[in-house]
């Protein structure tokens, strides 16, 4: 009888995650769920979010991890295109992708083109070469020196924020570059003293050029990494919020924070437009 009811029991279970499995995919919009395909623009250069493989060429990475276990719940398969960071947007509004999944920044300026489905916790991060550690102790002793970061992101108006507020009369001189492979070169070849880039991407950079860098202080802002989804697409909206869900809560979520380095900045479930 014990047995009996432990089956029961046991099969009642199964039938309810399997009706939360389905959930998701009664979510994606007809055309997605007919085609068994959805389209998604990536820029392969932010390790460990997305890159390309140096030994293979293939894409690599958390982002294209994710993204493929996402398909899997939901049934369907990811159709990458590469582009450029600039084009990520446009590519949205014009019908050209379906979503992008590229290690964005959820910020509110994006939100009346898209919604964002968030699945990381990040933060801008201030690092220098470690040479330099002597020199460069903590994040004031940045105050009058050249920090360089991407130009297309949220870090140029975040540094000026935060060099507003603790440098006074002696600011952080800002250099835009092209990415964040590029602030790189140019803190190794001494054009600028320190760098910024988003803390999820640090330990992985740091553990491909052993003491090379040094993280100084803490992230300076705090940021959420999202899906874009086109605003009016509520059905993809939910089934990629759904589907994030049961990949966190059968344990895929977290085995691939750890595969990538990135446990210190997951979410406890999907989070809707939590940009800023």
């Amino acid at each position: 009888m014990v047995k009996r009811l432990i089956a029961i029991g046991l099969m009642g279970l199964s039938a309810t995650v399997a009706v939360a499995q389905e959930a998701p995919k009664a979510a994606l919009p007809p055309e997605i769920a007919r085609s068994g395909t959805i389209k998604v623009a990536i820029v392969p250069n932010y390790p460990p979010m997305e890159f390309k493989d140096p030994a293979t060429g293939q894409l690599t990475g958390f982002d294209v991890d994710l993204g493929d276990a996402l398909g899997k719940t939901l049934g369907v398969k990811l159709a990458w295109q590469e582009t450029s960071f600039d084009q990520m947007m446009p590519a949205l509004s014009t019908g050209r992708v379906d979503m992008i999944l590229s290690g964005m920044t959820d910020l509110a300026t994006r939100h009346e083109t898209a919604t964002f489905v968030d699945y990381l916790r990040s933060g801008p991060q201030f690092f220098v070469r470690k040479a330099r550690a002597g020199e460069l102790k903590d994040m004031t002793s940045l105050c009058g020196k050249k920090a360089g970061a991407s130009r297309r992101t949220s870090f140029p108006r975040e540094i000026a924020a935060w060099s507003e507020q603790n440098c006074k009369d002696n600011p952080v001189v800002f250099v835009g570059t092209e990415g964040s492979a590029d602030a790189r070169t140019q803190l190794k070849q001494g054009r600028i003293d320190a760098a910024v880039q988003g803390n999820e991407t640090l330990p992985y950079v740091m553990g491909l050029e052993p003491d090379t860098y040094l993280a100084l202080g803490t992230p300076i802002a705090l940021q959420y990494t999202g899906i874009a989804i086109p605003v009016k697409e509520t059905g993809l909206q939910q089934a990629m919020a759904g589907a994030l869900d049961a990949l966190i809560a059968d344990g895929t979520y977290k085995a691939l924070l750890e595969k990538w380095k990135l446990t210190e900045n997951g979410v406890d479930k999907a989070v809707i437009n939590g940009g800023k």
